[in-house]
């Protein structure tokens, strides 16, 4: 998944720490089963993707799972998710069991709003 329509370049990553913060503190909170989802409109930007996995949810190996599978969403889904958009998602604890299908459902939302 090289430069082509799906992949996940670096102006797509929230990076910074003031970045997350100010998702957070000015951003619309939404849970779901296994992730806190906040999301701050912006204007005249690229929608972007931060996540946080803490070591709560498991080893290295679930913790980079679940970044692997929440980024796999947002590349399949980034052309229909809204523009001008910061998205943060922090994974809760029962997130390093869920398969591909199920981290679709739970973040679907984005998608249909």
């Amino acid at each position: 998944m090289g430069s082509g329509t799906y992949s996940f370049p670096k102006e797509r990553h929230l990076r910074k720490s003031i970045d997350f913060q100010r998702v957070r503190q000015g951003g619309k909170r939404r849970h779901t089963p296994s992730f806190i989802v906040v999301t701050l409109h912006r204007s005249n930007s690229l929608t972007r993707l931060g996540l946080t996995v803490s070591r709560k949810v498991g080893g290295a190996v679930q913790r980079n799972r679940v970044k692997r599978l929440v980024r796999e969403f947002f590349r399949n889904h980034i052309n229909r998710l809204p523009a001008d958009i910061d998205i943060s998602i922090v994974a809760k604890v029962g997130a390093a069991d869920l398969s591909y299908v199920r981290v679709c459902e739970e973040l679907m939302f984005l998608v249909e709003k």
